[in-house]
């Protein structure tokens, strides 16, 4: 008896709470009201706080002129709401910037240029409907001018050590030109002879005074809103641990001095796959590496290669007669 009265008020909660919850999802789906009121209850856009003394390498950002602070806000709120993308910038620069600062330092370029490249690439091997290539998006008539070697097999656009060389080379002529860092960065976007011919048609050499194209206009708010983001990650919402971020694997240097005729063999004597030679030196551009001129190359080999290669799978062929 006590067993069934025990069902019976079992099957009434049962009852009782299945109704509650088709009631309660009832509301949900169809309260409009209510509807409104959660979604405002749980999601908020807000924007961002004015920010005051601004420097971008050393030059101070006049954000104080409505026109400034306006294009400052306009990267700011897009970097700091695409959310997934500014988070891959975090990642990737803890993997990358330790090898574009003491170059950029070796070069006396302020430390700040490093978000140039960032927002150039992504900190990533890509290439541009120009044709600007590798993580610094340089032109192959640039990169050929500036000594990088570029043709079908070898492309030292994807080298990051030579090709941030070469762009502290161009900044640090740029900024000689025309006398700010803030100028030597525009020019960088828009061409050193894009930039002289803006100064002498319009009477100034103020980067902030300046007519330029939407993309130049709005390139140095770029590059200082992932700066300001990135040096207070917490302040625009950006939450991961140190071990989230990607690191660069240790690796050793081999030079060589002559054609490698077989890149798969040649990895595979080093321990390695065809992959994670491409990984680590994406310069190489071919299966081979010619050197007829006996050229010296250095190519990066990972360490501990047992960690990042896999066991190829073990398949059973049938034999047909």
């Amino acid at each position: 008896m006590i067993k069934k009265i025990l069902y019976f008020l079992a099957t009434l909660v049962s009852v009782f709470l299945f109704f509650q919850l088709f009631i309660y999802s009832s509301k949900l789906s169809y309260d409009d009201d209510l509807h409104q009121k959660q979604f405002n209850r749980k999601y908020g856009i807000f924007s961002i706080v004015q920010k005051e003394n601004v420097f971008f390498a050393g030059e101070k950002v006049p954000t104080s002129f409505a026109g400034v602070w306006e294009r400052m806000d306009k990267e700011l709120l897009k970097n700091t709401y695409w959310q997934s993308n500014t988070m891959l910038f975090f990642k990737r620069a803890n993997k990358y910037f330790p090898i574009i600062e003491p170059i950029l330092k070796e070069y006396n370029i302020p430390n700040d240029f490093k978000y140039l490249a960032l927002i150039e690439s992504g900190l990533e091997n890509v290439v541009s409907p120009s044709g600007a290539a590798g993580f610094w998006q340089i032109l192959k008539g640039t990169a050929r001018e500036y000594g990088l070697e570029v043709n079908s097999a070898i492309d030292e656009r994807y080298n990051l050590e030579k090709s941030t060389k070469v762009a502290c080379v161009y900044l640090h002529q740029a900024y000689q030109k025309f006398g700010s860092w803030t100028m030597a960065a525009a020019a960088y976007n828009m061409g050193q002879n894009g930039i002289r011919r803006r100064i002498k048609e319009q009477g100034t050499n103020n980067y902030y005074n300046l007519h330029l194209n939407s993309e130049t206009s709005q390139y140095l708010f770029r590059i200082i809103a992932v700066k300001e983001i990135m040096e207070n990650p917490q302040k625009y919402g950006f939450i991961f641990r140190n071990k989230d971020l990607y690191s660069m694997l240790e690796y050793k240097v081999v030079e060589v001095d002559s054609t490698i005729a077989d890149l798969n063999k040649f990895a595979r004597s080093h321990g390695i796959n065809y992959k994670l030679l491409k990984q680590f030196n994406p310069w190489l551009r071919s299966s081979s590496l010619p050197d007829k001129s006996r050229r010296k190359y250095q190519l990066k080999i990972p360490i501990n290669s047992d960690f990042l290669v896999l066991e190829d799978l073990k398949l059973e062929y049938d034999t047909v007669e």
